[in-house]
């Protein structure tokens, strides 16, 4: 596919004959983004796409970005035109380039996969996020319906009118569907699906076993903002028998796994490098831990980082910390990821008994004005004693025993 045709399909009206070197889609409701993004593509060289709900501090590493040189001094090939947000695993923002030729070929993948000419999706989630952004890509590249939906009214049983008949998919994040499972109207209307995805964090046994129950057609699912989203799926019907893996790999991914059990990936949806730089096309190494079944199904044994993943986002324990001591009220301060039945994870702020107690109001009030809602804690606990090892450091392992047996 040629960028023209993608800016065709998008429906935007023309193409500048010089476009602006850089621009920036920053949109929370849908249908402006989805008017924004189609004539920013169509009007620009690079497009870098923005989550509206940033704070100060993804705010400064945006302005640095901006400021980047963004040829490509080893091809004159313009690729990698179109930059996704991810935290990746560094807590740091960062981009992943992409274009009309990673877009198309998740596409045809999914397409493959499912065995489908035409894709129609409603869309709950935002469309700065990637699983956001690829259901509508879906719809716009092969001639179906996106129908972009309030959340709200998702979780208060109302789906839209869906036109053209034919067969619908949906996405959500682990807590969506946890909420969705507590209202019977919200429940009858997801078994009108083809499929539901569910992505942005690890799903618990119990959330996966009351949707099972429920006879949802649930697909789970294995991707990034790195391969353009899903590169692994289940079909619904291997979960209603019982199945709780990620399904095969799709037509147009590879995936590898390591002797130390990492996930390799690569495929014709593999990013072009973070942006302002490229990388060689070669499998990416990820942080993911998983193997392969007996009949070739991908099974997630964990990551081998730090990051906490809470309502489908992805949490630098350090970033936090460093935020929290910026505030001067802990003299020590360490962040750990629990358990949480709605949220996948929920962020913990943990702090030595012997120091003075900390101003909750003041913290909040500072965490307020540099750090985005997600990534502030839902707890703060005192633990005592302070787990140090022999170095000095903080014991992560003994201050996640700790905390997660203590009270809430």
């Amino acid at each position: 596919m040629e960028r023209l045709e993608l800016i065709r399909l998008l429906g935007a009206r023309h193409a500048l004959a010089e476009p602006a070197p850089l621009r920036v889609v920053e949109e929370r409701e849908p249908e402006r983004f989805m008017t924004a993004f189609a004539q920013t593509v169509a009007q620009s060289e690079t497009v870098l796409v923005c989550d509206p709900a940033w704070g100060a501090a993804e705010r400064a590493q945006l302005a640095i970005l901006r400021q980047s040189k963004i040829e490509n001094p080893k091809s004159k090939i313009p690729q990698g035109w179109l930059c996704l947000p991810t935290g990746g695993t560094s807590g740091q923002l960062r981009f992943a380039r992409h274009d009309q030729g990673t877009i198309s070929a998740a596409v045809r993948g999914f397409c493959a996969h499912f065995k489908l000419t035409t894709v129609n999706a409603v869309g709950v989630l935002p469309l700065h996020h990637v699983s956001g952004l690829m259901a509508w890509m879906r719809c716009a590249l092969t001639g179906g319906h996106y129908v972009p939906w309030d959340w709200k009214q998702l979780e208060a049983g109302a789906l839209p009118a869906l036109p053209g008949g034919g067969e619908w998919f949906l996405s959500l994040v682990p807590t969506q569907l946890q909420r969705l499972l507590l209202q019977p109207a919200a429940v009858d209307r997801l078994r009108r699906f083809r499929a539901i995805f569910l992505g942005g964090g690890p799903a618990w046994p119990e959330l996966l076993q009351a949707t099972a129950t429920a006879r949802l057609p649930l697909a789970l699912s294995y991707g990034m903002t790195e391969t353009a989203a899903m590169i692994a799926a289940q079909r619904p019907e291997e979960f209603l028998t019982g199945d709780r893996s990620c399904g095969a790999v799709m037509p147009h991914a590879r995936i590898e796994i390591s002797a130390e059990g990492l996930i390799r990936v690569g495929g014709d949806s593999l990013f072009r490098g973070y942006f302002p730089a490229w990388r060689e096309p070669q499998p990416f190494a990820t942080e993911d831990l998983g193997h392969f079944d007996t009949v070739g199904r991908l099974h997630i044994d964990g990551r081998r980082d730090a990051v906490i993943i809470t309502g489908g986002k992805k949490v630098t324990p350090a970033e936090v910390e460093t935020a929290l001591r910026a505030t001067d009220q802990f003299a020590d301060v360490a962040v750990v990821g629990l358990p949480d039945a709605e949220w996948g994870q929920i962020i913990v702020a943990c702090y030595p008994a012997t120091q003075t107690a900390p101003d909750l109001a003041v913290i909040d009030g500072m965490l307020g004005r540099g750090l985005a809602a997600y990534k502030r804690p839902k707890r703060y606990v005192i633990v005592d004693p302070w787990p140090r090892n022999a170095q000095g450091k903080i014991d992560r392992v003994a201050l996640f025993s700790a905390v997660s047996g203590s009270p809430r």
